[in-house]
């Protein structure tokens, strides 16, 4: 089975949800139409973040759900998710601890953590409309890594 891999990276804050959450579902139903079999690796730290989940499961309802899986890659355990473990579960199909996150400072986990992600990963697909934060310094790994990505605000 051939098996493609696609993370996804954003700032916290979004200006223009619709926008982005129409271009999410072109690109994420498309997918499931194309591939084989998909993995989705998402994290759960801002808008863009929570909007890409579910959109990826509204296309997956709609198009297919037999082809792919949503993932949610923490950095390392969090109390919200002990306290909230099952309804994590139902909502995520898999739930995996980034293990090479998980064991640095925490304030160096998130961006090991999306490393990470990015070299898992055959696309990355991003919202980065400004040259700070996060999303900025996971967006110059991708280009460095040389990694095929989309950057959703420079299509806007």
């Amino acid at each position: 089975m051939n098996l493609s891999t696609v993370s996804f990276f954003g700032h916290r804050q979004i200006d223009n949800p619709l926008q982005v959450e129409s271009q999410l579902e072109g690109i994420i139903c498309s997918l499931l139409k194309r591939e084989e079999y998909i993995e989705f690796l998402v994290g759960r730290d801002g808008e863009f973040d929570q909007l890409v989940s579910s959109t990826i499961r509204r296309c997956k309802r709609r198009i297919r759900d037999d082809n792919s899986a949503l993932i949610w890659v923490m950095p390392y355990p969090t109390a919200e998710f002990r306290d909230n473990e099952d309804s994590f579960r139902d909502y995520y199909d898999e739930i995996e601890i980034c293990e090479q996150a998980a064991t640095t400072h925490y304030k160096s986990a998130f961006q090991i953590r999306n490393w990470v992600m990015v070299d898992r990963s055959d696309l990355v697909i991003l919202y980065v409309e400004h040259p700070s934060g996060g999303a900025y310094q996971t967006f110059r790994y991708v280009q460095k890594s040389g990694k095929k990505f989309i950057n959703l605000a420079a299509e806007e």
